[in-house]
């Protein structure tokens, strides 16, 4: 039964947001909206990196890598999600729900990692302001976004492998609008107990440790923040950190939220979970770059230059 229910033809059911007829096309069109916005608003932040001179910098090279791993976080969820409610089928077969399980926790974890990554940055920046350079060099930078890519591909590839190894037998509904790996769990027929313990393990440590490295860069931050004689310097120091931790704050929290938070099998917590799940998968994507440049003074004048290059082209 194991080896025979995981054929080519084998498929799940995604249940989705909503079983009324008449919300699909609302669905449709908002999770259209924020999923383009959120595309051109990580491209514009990309560009705008690529382009400018002046944005030629650590942070700016982790917030580029970030806006990337955004694109593609979305990328993995919401466009099956799109064709699935407009043509109003709940499928996904046996291999692609495996394919998307695999990107999602890669990018997924990639943004944590990043996010400890840009904390780290920024705590050289303050406290270590005459060593920065040294410290932070391209070369460095470029081994920190490597050993991210490469930790959250073993990790995503770990976990795809245990989902391999479950078998299905007749419920295979998969309460959500893609695969992950609560769910994938709950309808498998299989024991599951070596996978609860990866994920509380390995799931654990991708969120409660980059969580972690970033509490403590800020809380030396803070500290040394507070030593600064000068208000202008304090509110300079604390301005260049304002945009990075409004983006840890809205991350993690409904991280947290939809994965280390338990709930239970009521109604209310069902639409919590399902609130908390799209927050993080498509409404955090969306608000990064909004987030980013509107409390960056660097970031808003290379945006405003770029769309002056297009209208004088156009």
């Amino acid at each position: 039964m194991a080896k025979r229910n995981q054929t080519g033809t084998f498929e799940f059911l995604l249940w989705g947001l909503s079983e009324q007829p008449e919300q699909q096309r609302i669905l449709f069109l908002l999770f259209l909206w924020m999923y383009l916005v959120t595309v051109a608003g990580n491209l514009l932040i990309v560009l705008a990196i690529v382009t400018d001179v002046r944005l030629h910098t650590p942070m700016y090279f982790f917030l580029a890598s970030l806006s990337c791993a955004d694109i593609l976080f979305t990328s993995t969820t919401v466009p099956k999600a799109l064709v699935n409610i407009h043509s109003r089928s709940r499928t996904i077969s046996y291999a692609g729900c495996l394919v998307q399980l695999y990107f999602f926790l890669t990018f997924g974890d990639m943004d944590s990692f990043l996010l400890a990554t840009m904390a780290y940055d920024r705590f050289v920046a303050i406290c270590h302001p005459l060593h920065y350079t040294m410290i932070m060099s391209f070369r460095r930078c470029s081994l920190l976004v490597t050993a991210c890519w490469t930790l959250t591909n073993l990790v995503a590839m770990t976990h795809t492998f245990l989902i391999f190894r479950l078998s299905f037998c007749s419920k295979k509904v998969i309460p959500d609008f893609y695969c992950d790996l609560g769910p994938l769990m709950k309808i498998s027929c299989s024991d599951t107990r070596i996978n609860e313990l990866v994920v509380l393990f390995l799931g654990g440590t991708a969120i409660l440790v980059p969580l972690l490295l970033i509490i403590v860069s800020y809380i030396r931050i803070m500290l040394a923040v507070l030593r600064v004689p000068s208000a202008q310097g304090r509110r300079k120091a604390f301005s260049t950190c304002g945009s990075h931790l409004a983006v840890v704050a809205l991350f993690f929290g409904t991280v947290i939220r939809a994965y280390l938070c338990p709930s239970s099998s009521s109604s209310n917590s069902v639409v919590e979970d399902t609130a908390a799940t799209v927050m993080y998968t498509v409404v955090t994507p969306l608000l990064n770059p909004f987030i980013y440049s509107l409390r960056n003074k660097d970031m808003k004048g290379a945006l405003v230059r770029i769309l002056r290059v297009k209208v004088s082209f156009s």
